[in-house]
């Protein structure tokens, strides 16, 4: 499927790169993304480039496992020399001569789904470590302006019961001792690791927590339930519902998460983080599965995860998040969680 197609795909990227931003920080300097071919990566991509039209002249080098895959996603920039797309493994040092000096480096390479975190946890753990100090060293030796890390709601835990949404000082429950909590834990370390290089080496960096992320840029092999649940959707299958579904969670529709982002990335204070939610997104797992079977005309049925889904799942019942904080700084989602997930699924079917 060719997104640059899909008239409502370039009304959202073209949405974002409108939005009233201080562009003029990036406008001729280049971008160091990784893991540029995910879901949130190959949105923001898209916005950068896009601003051309608006003179900012934005090069963007993307880090990637596949770079003829990356090409074919990236179609509609071929042969635009701001697009640099680079093979390289995150957690080997970048070298400067290689991928050039960037401005601005964000880190959104990781594995993001239950399968990955069953099936691959040292590189679950490692991509949010080692491939994060890799980063850093990286901005550091070339004098970037700025470091964004993409962390994540899960870096939360469990509810503790105490509260209703999680603000940015919230810290709930994580058993450590056990495999998934890898992904949390990692995120979490990587969180102390920004902290670290912003004392000792004066880094400026800024972290953008990230909730349950979902849209037309999402991979057919992502585990996610949502991602399943989607998938089920447009090819016509009822949606499977692997627990009772009272899993309460925030979710954001990808364009909102990248304009969060670059919020952050662009207006955010050294050393924060920020949480990028809305409440009109949270909703119960059983509720968001009723919701995507309604728009595809389907039923939802009940069935038992196999051993490798049950590990990769995650053990909070409760994860909503305060996006308070970061509305602020002007950040104004445009979509709830109906309208996002009846957008995802006309521009994927």
């Amino acid at each position: 499927m060719n997104l640059y197609e899909n008239n409502l795909y370039m009304e959202d990227v073209k949405a974002v790169a409108a939005l009233d931003l201080p562009w003029e920080k990036l406008s001729g300097k280049t971008v160091l993304i990784s893991g540029v071919t995910g879901l949130i990566g190959s949105f923001l991509a898209d916005v950068l480039l896009s601003r051309r039209t608006a003179g900012d002249n934005i090069t963007v080098t993307g880090l990637c496992r596949d770079t003829e895959a990356a090409a074919a996603r990236f179609s509609g920039w071929r042969d635009d020399p701001r697009l640099q797309l680079l093979s390289h493994d995150i957690n080997r040092p970048l070298a400067a001569d290689v991928c050039g000096k960037a401005a601005f480096v964000l880190h959104l390479a990781s594995n993001t789904h239950p399968v990955q975190y069953a099936t691959d946890p040292i590189g679950t753990v490692t991509s949010n470590i080692i491939g994060l100090m890799n980063m850093m060293d990286y901005a550091c030796d070339c004098g970037a302006e700025r470091v964004l890390f993409a962390s994540s709601n899960e870096i939360y835990g469990e509810n503790r019961g105490d509260v209703e949404l999680f603000d940015e000082h919230y810290c709930g429950y994580i058993d450590s001792n056990t495999l998934r909590a890898g992904y949390p834990e990692s995120k979490r370390c990587g969180e102390a690791l920004v902290q670290a290089y912003i004392k000792q080496r004066g880094t400026d960096a800024v972290i953008a927590r990230l909730t349950r992320s979902y849209g037309p840029t999402m991979k057919m092999s992502d585990t996610k339930a949502i991602s399943q649940f989607i998938r089920k959707g447009i090819a016509g299958e009822d949606i499977v519902l692997k627990s009772a579904g009272e899993q309460y969670y925030s979710y954001t529709y990808v364009s909102d998460a990248v304009a969060g982002l670059l919020t952050v990335l662009l207006k955010g204070a050294c050393g924060a983080a920020y949480n990028i939610s809305d409440e009109a997104s949270d909703i119960k797992l059983k509720d968001l599965a009723a919701l995507i079977a309604g728009c595809a005309g389907k039923k939802v049925v009940f069935d038992l995860p196999d051993a490798t889904e049950a590990a990769g799942f995650s053990k909070a019942t409760k994860a909503r998040l305060s996006g308070s904080l970061l509305k602020t700084l002007g950040f104004a989602p445009r979509y709830d969680i109906r309208t996002g997930i009846e957008r995802t699924i006309e521009i994927l079917r």
